[in-house]
């Protein structure tokens, strides 16, 4: 009898070997777990930053679209006459223009972002411009999960910009 089987009980043997490779089970299965979770919130905080990242396209945008009075309504006579207290009037035309003329010119404000659309541009009281811009988002590390059902999330953002 070797020293160990001294210590060891009679059942410990059996108990060992119907035990052997739980721990093993165990560690895997947490293992697979927390891959999951790291893949989720790095897709969660990926779509996020995309937001983020629209929310500013509509921020830049709206803003431009605030100071869009054209240059040959005001060369051609298309104001009326200067009046204490008056401000610019935008029109729904001008600040869609605008908003379109902005996404064209800074291409690199869109980057990252797939399928950018503009779902609103206007003004609602001819002072403000109101710029609402739609995404779609594909989640980083889930993608090929999420594209059973969709192809990608859509984000959405609003803004407004007040002319004075």
């Amino acid at each position: 009898m070797t020293r160990s089987d001294a210590v060891a009980g009679p059942g410990d043997a059996h108990d060992r070997e119907r035990e052997s490779g739980q721990i093993m089970l165990l560690t895997s299965m947490f293992v697979a777990f927390a891959l999951v979770l790291v893949a989720v919130v790095v897709s969660a905080t990926g779509v996020h930053l995309d937001r983020k990242q629209l929310f500013d396209l509509a921020d830049a945008s709206a803003l431009d679209a605030a100071d869009a009075m054209p240059a040959e309504s005001v060369y051609q006579g298309g104001l009326a006459d200067p009046v204490e207290g008056a401000v610019l009037v935008l029109s729904d035309a001008d600040v869609e223009s605008s908003v379109r003329s902005f996404l064209v010119a800074h291409p690199a404000m869109l980057a990252g972002l797939d399928e950018v659309e503009i779902v609103e541009a206007g003004t609602p009281d001819g002072r403000t411009a109101r710029v609402r811009l739609a995404a779609r988002s594909r989640p980083v590390l889930i993608s090929w999960v999420t594209q059973l059902w969709s192809d990608g999330i859509i984000v959405r953002a609003e803004s407004s910009a007040r002319a004075w």
